[in-house]
């Protein structure tokens, strides 16, 4: 009689007691093998462009490269570009899995960021546009170097900060985006390249998000 196979484990899970949030942490959702064979995988096949912002008035080179990936309807628009979904990848597809089974929300988009070193990074912001829905539910996952994450209250301005690594994944949802900003700061330290992805989900009924500060 054939057996069935065992369920793997579901990774341990960390819930940050932050007022006004829902926020949870899976320090190691991917293991160290995976993880090391889709930073590989990711940093040759994506498309990364490196794109502008407009700041005042003046356009500037974002500080790291980017991509969006996701289901056909799920035309976004930040930095006042934008942007259509290149389709979704094996290794996408494997990642916007585990995410779905481990924080219960559904995905349909990505947005990949790629941290090169330390003079890349992401200035403070919250994913809180229209298409994102009344209470935007975002799953990063980080693979390679550790960097930094910050959160920051917006009427108590308290600070958490988080060392998000290889393997990671970082759930925000519920009320999250409209208490808080979030950053990834620039570091002088030597560091090496990172990969970032945060899923979303972006109601095609919805205004797409217009004049919106740089994401992550």
């Amino acid at each position: 009689m054939p057996t069935r196979p065992l369920p793997l484990p579901t990774p341990p899970c960390l819930r940050l007691e932050l007022p006004d949030a829902d926020v949870r942490l899976w320090p190691r959702a991917v293991g160290r093998e995976r993880a090391d064979a889709l930073f590989r995988s990711l940093r040759a096949s994506v498309d990364w462009q490196q794109e502008h912002v407009v700041i005042f008035g003046a356009r500037r080179l974002v500080p790291r490269l980017v991509a969006w990936h996701g289901d056909p309807d799920t035309r976004y628009v930040y930095s006042g570009t934008a942007h259509e979904p290149l389709a979704w990848t094996a290794e996408l597809l494997e990642l916007r899995h585990l995410a779905e089974n481990l924080t219960g929300h559904r995905y349909n988009s990505v947005l990949l960021n790629l941290y090169r070193d330390g003079r890349d990074g992401m200035g403070w912001h919250a994913d809180d546009e229209p298409e994102l829905g009344a209470e935007p539910a975002i799953a990063s996952v980080s693979l390679g170097a550790t960097r930094r994450f910050r959160l920051r209250h917006r009427t108590l301005k308290s600070v958490t900060d988080l060392e998000l690594g290889h393997g990671s994944l970082l759930s925000m949802a519920g009320p999250t985006q409209h208490h808080y900003v979030h950053a990834v700061p620039k570091t002088a330290r030597p560091v090496g390249e990172r990969i970032n992805l945060t899923f979303r989900c972006v109601s095609s009924s919805a205004l797409a998000g217009a004049g919106a500060l740089e994401r992550g």
